[in-house]
């Protein structure tokens, strides 16, 4: 086949060709030289106007985010023509309540009424993700002896770090308020017993002939 007839015919490019073949650029180069186009869905690769993660992913040879959200956006097309959903994000709530009461907060006590307040309205949301990752995890039963760091144990993960915003939430406003009415006692000096004693050091046993009877 003749030089002529490749460069007009479309190429894939060799993925595993860390340096795919550059196109003539200079009159000195061999004329018996075959050009093969690049495939253009690798032209992220070129590092001028590029961002970090795609200098990577050239110089070790690896898809980026950005590609594998592109191609899986491609391949999923029918199925997403066949199942609409909706392209809208949910509508946020309107925090400036909360923020309000927030600002005039004075005490411990003010600030978790307005805080448990806002984690009552958000739990019903936060479980709704907590479902659905549930579910993504579940698909196909990919659950089932999944490995760590495997896509199903990832979304597990997700799931359950989606309630744990509530736990940690619950638990800073639990140590807010024993702080304020239960604070831990603070150690106290002793009056007497041995000389050279300080605030939290036990002093030493007695000697076992003046312990006391029982």
């Amino acid at each position: 086949m003749h030089c002529a007839q490749q460069i007009s015919a479309p190429a894939q490019f060799d993925r595993n060709d860390l340096q795919p073949t550059p196109a003539r650029t200079s009159p000195h180069q061999p004329e018996g030289l075959c050009i093969i186009p690049r495939d253009p869905d690798f032209d992220l690769y070129d590092n001028v106007g590029r961002d970090a993660d795609q200098i990577h992913a050239a110089r070790y040879n690896l898809a980026t985010r950005g590609d594998l959200k592109r191609w899986a956006r491609r391949d999923a097309q029918p199925f997403r023509d066949a199942h609409r959903l909706p392209d809208q994000p949910w509508p946020a709530p309107d925090l400036t309540p909360y923020l309000d009461a927030l600002a005039a907060a004075q005490t411990p006590a003010e600030i978790e009424a307005v805080t448990d307040q806002f984690l009552d309205a958000a739990e019903p949301a936060l479980r709704t993700v907590s479902d659905y990752l549930v579910a993504a995890a579940r698909w196909r039963r990919e659950n089932r002896g999944a490995a760590k760091e495997s896509p199903s144990n990832l979304l597990m993960t997700a799931a359950s770090r989606a309630l744990s915003v509530l736990a940690l939430a619950d638990e800073a406003g639990l140590s807010r308020l024993r702080a304020a009415y239960d604070p831990a006692p603070a150690p106290t000096t002793p009056t007497g017993g041995q000389p050279g004693a300080s605030a939290g050091v036990l002093p030493a046993p007695p000697s076992p002939g003046t312990a006391p009877r029982r």
